[in-house]
């Protein structure tokens, strides 16, 4: 854990010196550029970028910001309850029987549906089973005793991860895991969902120029000053703990979201087993070491990056080459890298 949160901030304040970021205002005319960070949204480091007409208006900015963000981070936790609220944790503490929830989850897993039916379910909030093994694998690898989940108990498992079995009642407000043995996982999705929500509240409050880091997912409001575009690091997967670049893009008004090898992992017998599951083997997918998606919703980003991953590389051409307005950059296992036909129009 200690390892990952020290990677986390390495790459946060990467990020924040790719974009530009000073630790104080500058002294010219204009809006003058300030930064934020914070450790307490979604288990990750949380770095805003942003340009204010004043050191109030971005403390009033943020204070909202974080706000939002909390409020997605407790709704869309599976682990914790927090008094007042009905979280995906108490759906799923809950299975079988409706839950009272806010639109705020209703929204989310409506698109996260919609995602799997893009993908051909290869994005799936409802494996939450299956990968809560791997979650345990990865905990006791932590605790210095690795052990493979065991193939049975993953069979058994999938049997739960039907999403048809997750319904959504508008009019009553409710979620209903008809599954009793079904688990919500919302990472694929929550994160990137929850910062596109929180920029969009963020920019209808008056936020004209910022650029926001949620565990690396970037989302970029406006341009900066004089039009200059906000800028993006897609991080070396071949080298993660350097905090390098293969390659920055321009970002105003888009989000650039990776899902890699690298990022939560442990290791057996020399094999590297990370958190990227694919849902038709129930292992760790092995096509590539990262994929990065850039478009115009975080959220679209977060589900794509981590579907993509999970497809042979045609299949995540033809994918995202089908889509408007959406660029993928494939890292491949063997050093090399393979680009949508629009990337290269974004890269700096």
């Amino acid at each position: 854990m200690k390892k990952n949160f020290l990677r986390l901030l390495s790459l946060a304040l990467c990020a924040a010196l790719l974009c530009g970021c000073t630790p104080a205002a500058s002294s010219q005319a204009g809006p003058a550029r300030y930064s934020a960070v914070w450790y307490d949204l979604f288990d990750t480091v949380t770095t805003v970028i942003a340009y204010c007409d004043s050191q109030e208006e971005f403390d009033a900015q943020m204070e909202a910001l974080h706000a939002d963000l909390l409020e997605y981070h407790k709704l869309y936790d599976i682990y914790n309850e927090y008094e007042g609220i009905n979280n995906l944790c108490t759906v799923n503490a809950n299975a079988g029987s409706p839950v009272e929830v806010d639109d705020k989850i209703l929204d989310m897993l409506q698109q996260a549906i919609e995602t799997h039916q893009l993908t051909e379910g290869k994005v799936n909030v409802a494996l939450g089973s299956v990968l809560r093994l791997w979650h345990d694998a990865r905990e006791a690898a932590e605790n210095g005793a690795p052990l493979l989940p065991d193939a049975t108990e993953l069979e058994a498992a999938n049997a739960h991860t039907d999403i048809t079995k997750l319904v959504l009642d508008r009019e009553a407000g409710t979620v209903t895991l008809a599954d009793p043995a079904m688990r919500l996982d919302v990472g694929s999705c929550g994160k990137g969902y929850a910062c596109e929500m929180a920029a969009r509240a963020a920019q209808s409050r008056g936020l004209a120029s910022a650029s926001i880091s949620v565990g690396g997912n970037i989302r970029a409001i406006g341009t900066k000053p004089g039009n200059q575009s906000w800028t993006g690091g897609v991080q070396d997967p071949w080298n993660p703990e350097s905090g390098g670049y293969l390659a920055a893009v321009y970002t105003s008004d888009l989000a650039l979201v990776t899902s890699g090898n690298y990022q939560r992992y442990f290791e057996l017998n020399g094999v590297r087993y990370h958190h990227l599951i694919d849902p038709d083997t129930l292992q760790p997918a092995g096509y590539f070491d990262s994929v990065s998606i850039l478009c115009g919703d975080s959220g679209l980003a977060d589900c794509l990056s981590t579907a993509v991953f999970c497809m042979p590389l045609a299949e995540g051409q033809a994918l995202i080459e089908s889509l408007d307005g959406v660029e993928a950059l494939w890292c491949l296992p063997d050093g090399s890298m393979v680009e949508s036909s629009g990337w290269g129009q974004h890269v700096r």
